[in-house]
């Protein structure tokens, strides 16, 4: 129960409806018990008529008297206990809501680093499968809790003001039936969390196939994958029976004991009926049904013990990431106008996960709206450089400026608001290329979507399709080639229009002549703008300010294209071999 503290901030926000929500279900219950009172009359008026002691006439009048109270205050009843769902239920809803949201903007706080750690099946599963359990608290559990302890505290009371003796009698089952259902319980709690564990694990998988789905047709890998994908399903199918089993005892255990319980009363009523301790045989009536009254509350509190562990593991799972702080914080709320000085002192920077020594000792400047270029080998820390600038991740050491300001000093969201990225893996969503485009500008024009299409040359792709910007892509842009869907990304980083432009390989997928016609389209806007190309290709690199060579997290070499080529370092002889190449294409 210690994790389903971190509701209580929800049932106060809601403590009026939840308030209401127990006025009504103490109101249902009151009014629940009058229908057994009077059917038992009903048959203590039968009795009395069959012994004659009471004329036909007034038989038949106590029998309508006593029907009408019974109709009256079943639908009574009937009315308040829909009123109660409506209270507490849709508060449960509400409830739900605001906790998706909770995680939802949590998702959206924590760190990239946060994110390598995790699974995105696992991530939705919280979100999703957890939420449920918990709604399943703060709702039926809660609910259900409130009108057991009501209904059987107003039955047994009435019990025991009508007959004490037989009560007793009524009640030896019902210790009984409550220790099953809590034994059970626990085990139900014990294998459903088994499930849910696995059923977690099962979205994962499901999430990774579906995603790299192209890969395994493409080594005709569908057997394999269907044999991982049946080991998992049975897995989970073997632990939802064992959860099935445990759960399908409880109704016949429920049944037997309450049976044993009409016995009883049946059986000691009919004696105490015929030794004049009870007067009216109605009384044995009224005992059956009510002790038939408390069979779905006593055999509730193992479900409602069930949805309440389920819910306190849920909301573990949920907390660990509530509880998670994001790496990356802001320390102010002041907003500064971007202009785009950008410089390195000494920084050094470490993955915590892999441990890997990214950069080692970097420092440059970058005065506003100048082009720079990094080149290097796969894994000499190019792309870093973006992620740092961008505050994805925090230096190990060292210090980065922005706009002589500490990078640490900057509001994070004002600070990314005011830089395009155009990362090196283009991910676009599941909707209109216009609206991909428009990711970059919300209010965008039609005309400034096209314009901006037309500089990073993808808009004579996008007019070929049947619905042109209105075509609807598929999951992460399947629906375009490679090179479309980094021209996209291109042209939805640029319509943002942000001081500070970062482009990480981002022109790896299209050839050099469509690379020759967007550099060319991007010089005007470059002049604008601070801008920094990570590339592997000579081409994309010669017309900057400055090139920096990058080897191994170390600053090789660096200058501008002509002063690197008089070096006839590293430089030098990549832009001979790709000469060559190019020469030989």
């Amino acid at each position: 129960m210690k994790e389903l503290q971190k509701l209580n901030k929800y049932f106060f926000k809601y403590k009026y409806q939840f308030l209401l929500g127990i006025f009504i279900t103490i109101a249902a219950q009151v009014f629940m018990i009058f229908a057994p009172q009077y059917i038992g009359n009903a048959i203590t008026v039968l009795e009395s008529f069959l012994k004659n002691e009471i004329s036909g006439q007034e038989a038949k009048d106590g029998l309508w008297y006593n029907l009408y109270v019974i109709v009256g205050t079943t639908l009574i009843a009937g009315v308040l206990t829909f009123l109660m769902r409506q209270t507490i239920i849709v508060m449960s809803r509400h409830i739900e809501f605001d906790l998706k949201n909770e995680i939802y903007d949590q998702y959206q706080k924590l760190s990239l680093d946060f994110y390598k750690r995790q699974r995105t099946g696992d991530l939705m599963s919280r979100i999703s499968e957890d939420v449920a359990k918990v709604r399943q608290y703060v709702g039926p559990a809660v609910m259900y809790s409130i009108n057991t302890f009501i209904r059987i505290t107003v039955v047994i009371v009435q019990m025991f003001l009508i007959s004490p003796k037989l009560s007793w009698y009524a009640l030896i089952p019902v210790p009984f039936l409550a220790y099953i259902m809590l034994k059970l319980s626990k085990e139900i709690n014990k294998r459903s969390f088994e499930y849910q564990q696995n059923l977690s694990t099962l979205s994962s998988f499901s999430q990774e196939i579906f995603s790299g789905i192209r890969v395994i047709k493409a080594y005709a890998l569908e057997n394999k994958e269907s044999k991982a994908y049946d080991k998992a399903t049975t897995e989970s199918k073997t632990k939802f029976m064992r959860l099935a089993y445990t759960s399908a005892l409880i109704g016949p255990a429920m049944v037997l004991l309450i049976g044993v319980s009409n016995l009883l009363i049946v059986y000691v009523g009919a004696r105490m009926y015929m030794s004049g301790a009870i007067t009216e045989i109605g009384v044995i009536a009224q005992f059956i049904l009510y002790i038939n009254m408390l069979t779905w509350p006593i055999a509730s509190l193992g479900w409602v013990s069930t949805m309440i562990q389920e819910a306190d593991s849920s909301q573990k799972r949920i907390n660990e990431f509530l509880n998670e702080v994001p790496s990356i914080q802001s320390h102010t709320t002041e907003e500064h106008h971007l202009q785009g000085i950008i410089e390195f002192k000494n920084v050094h920077f470490i993955y915590e996960d892999t441990k890997i020594h990214a950069l080692n000792n970097i420092s440059f400047k970058i005065n506003k709206g100048e082009t720079v270029a990094f080149l290097g080998k796969t894994g000499s820390g190019k792309s870093t450089i973006l992620q740092l600038i961008s505050r994805l991740y925090d230096v190990s050491s060292g210090t980065i400026l922005i706009d002589n300001l500490n990078i640490k000093d900057w509001n994070v969201q004002n600070l990314r608001d005011q830089i395009a990225v155009v990362p090196q893996d283009a991910f676009l969503f599941s909707d209109t290329i216009k609206n991909n485009i428009r990711f970059g500008k919300e209010d965008a024009t039609q005309e400034e979507i096209e314009h901006f299409a037309k500089i990073a040359d993808v808009h004579k792709n996008i007019m070929r399709f049947e619905e042109a910007y209105e075509t609807i892509l598929g999951e992460r842009g399947i629906t375009l080639s490679g090179g479309q869907k980094q021209r996209v990304s291109i042209a939805r980083a640029l319509i943002k229009d942000a001081p500070v432009l970062l482009l990480d390989d981002c022109l790896s997928a299209v050839d050099t002549e469509t690379e020759e016609r967007i550099l060319n389209n991007l010089k005007d806007i470059a002049q604008q703008k601070t801008t920094l190309i990570v590339t592997h290709r000579v081409s994309s690199a010669k017309n900057a300010d400055k090139i920096i060579i990058l080897n191994d997290g170390e600053i090789l070499e660096q200058g501008t294209h002509n002063q690197l080529l008089s070096q006839n370092g590293y430089y030098a002889n990549l832009y001979k071999k790709q000469l060559a190449e190019k020469d030989v294409n």
